[in-house]
C-alpha cells in the first residue's frame, strides 16, 4: 500500500524533475526482522525514490553491515543518511513522517543542488568552524515548528563538513526524551550540553553553536 496520496506524489515528481540536478542517496538502516517504524522508513524512502531517477535507495542492516554503520556513524535505528557529491552529515533517526516528510523533501533538493542556501553573512561564520559540532534536533510528527529547527541544523550540516546534524523522533527513541528531560519540542542539543528550546532562528543557532565549541 502506497505512504503517499496520490496527488502529493504527482506533485513531488513534477517538482523532482524540475528541480533535481545530482543524484542523492538515501541510505536506510534498518535490520532482518524489521520493527514497524523500520519498515515504514525504509518503505517511505522506496516510494519517494520512485518519483524520480535522481533519488537512489540503499538499504543496509543495522547488525549485518557493521563496516557501513560505522562508516556513516549510525548509533539507531531506523536512520536515513541523506548523501550528496559528498555524505553532509545529514541524518534522519526515526521515520521522517508527518511534518518532518517536508525536511527530509528539502534535505533531497537542497543536496541535489549542492546549496544549503544561507546567507553570505552566516555561510562565512560557518566557514570559520573548525572543531566538531553534533546537533542533535529532538522531534516530534505532529510539531509544525520542529521540521524549520531541523532544516537550519541540516543547513549548517551541509555548509561544513565538521557539523553532522540529527533529526531525532522522540516518540521512537524514548530515553532520550528521558536523557535530555523534554518538555516541549524542538529541543535543539548541541554537543550533548548545550540546548535550544523551541524554534530559534538561524543567527540564535548560530550563537548557541559558537557557544559550544568556544574555549573555556
Amino acid at each position: 500500500m502506497a505512504l503517499l496520496k496520490p496527488e502529493d506524489a504527482a506533485k513531488l515528481r513534477q517538482a523532482f524533475a524540475k528541480q533535481l540536478k545530482q543524484d542523492v542517496r538515501l541510505l536506510v538502516f534498518t535490520q532482518e526482522f524489521e520493527c514497524e517504524t523500520c519498515k515504514i522508513t525504509r518503505e517511505l524512502a522506496e516510494e519517494v525514490a520512485t518519483l524520480s531517477e535522481h533519488i537512489k535507495v540503499e538499504v543496509f542492516d543495522f547488525v549485518k553491515d557493521p563496516d557501513t554503520v560505522k562508516l556513516y556513524g549510525i548509533t539507531k535505528i531506523p536512520a536515513v543518511a541523506v548523501v550528496g557529491e559528498r555524505d553532509y552529515g545529514i541524518r534522519f533517526y526515526g521515520t521522517p513522517a508527518g511534518y518532518e516528510f517536508t525536511a527530509l523533501i528539502e534535505d533531497i533538493l537542497d543536496i541535489s543542488r549542492g546549496n544549503p542556501r544561507l546567507t553570505p553573512e552566516i555561510q562565512a561564520v560557518l566557514d570559520k568552524v573548525k572543531k566538531p559540532v553534533h546537533i542533535q534536533v529532538l522531534v516530534s510528527p505532529t510539531c509544525p515548528y520542529c521540521p524549520r529547527a531541523v532544516r537550519i541544523a541540516h543547513r549548517f550540516a551541509m555548509a561544513n563538513e565538521n557539523i553532522k546534524a540529527d533529526m531525532v523522533e522522540i516518540a521512537e527513541f524514548p530515553h532520550l526524551a528521558q536523557k535530555y528531560n523534554v518538555q516541549g519540542v524542538p529541543r535543539t542539543i548541541i554537543n550533548d550540553e548545550f540546548d535550544l528550546l523551541g524554534l530559534q532562528p538561524e543567527e540564535a543557532v548560530l550563537e548557541k553553536m559558537l557557544e559550544a565549541i568556544r574555549p573555556n
